[in-house]
């Protein structure tokens, strides 16, 4: 039975709509990732939306979409002096590289440096590797449960205008 000053995430509390511990918990999951993306940060000498930066331009290279500037900006919301700013910070750290599109020398790309990668690596991945130990654990039908929530839930936000 849990005390009084410990939430437990695994009950609904009973003057909550059903499902709205869920909601919760997945808020409880995003602060303490935001905590850790701060004190990455924090121990690299980065702004938390350096960090956010990071994220956004590596999210990119998976998707094999051009990270340019403008889809930076894009991402973050911010505006393009801003957007300038977190490049300029970026690149003086030697976290991200400015580069020529090989395909329309006119446009700059932005790359993330091997070394920025390595760096996030050995703070991030022993959170990743665990949360993989968990996935692990999940027969395929859970996993694509998961997947169908979490998607969903991203369509939410990223659908809903910012105030």
């Amino acid at each position: 039975m849990p005390d009084n000053h410990e939430p437990d995430h695994h009950q609904p509390h009973h003057h909550e709509p059903d499902n709205l511990h869920l909601v919760h918990l997945l808020r409880a999951v995003t602060v303490d990732f935001g905590l850790r993306q701060a004190e990455f940060a924090a121990r690299n000498g980065m702004h938390p939306t350096d960090v956010r930066a990071l994220i956004c331009l590596l999210d990119a290279a998976r998707a094999a979409e051009p990270a340019t500037a403008g889809l930076l900006g894009a991402r973050l919301g911010l505006n393009s002096a801003g957007t300038t700013a977190v490049i300029d910070r970026l690149e003086r750290l030697g976290h991200v590289a400015r580069i020529r599109d090989e395909h329309d020398r006119r446009r700059i790309l932005l790359r993330v440096e091997p070394a920025a990668i390595r760096l996030g690596r050995e703070f991030f991945g022993p959170l990743i590797d665990g949360v993989l130990r968990v996935l692990d654990s999940f027969d395929p039908a859970e996993r694509d449960t998961v997947h169908r929530f979490l998607t969903a839930t991203h369509t939410v936000f990223a659908s809903e205008p910012r105030p």
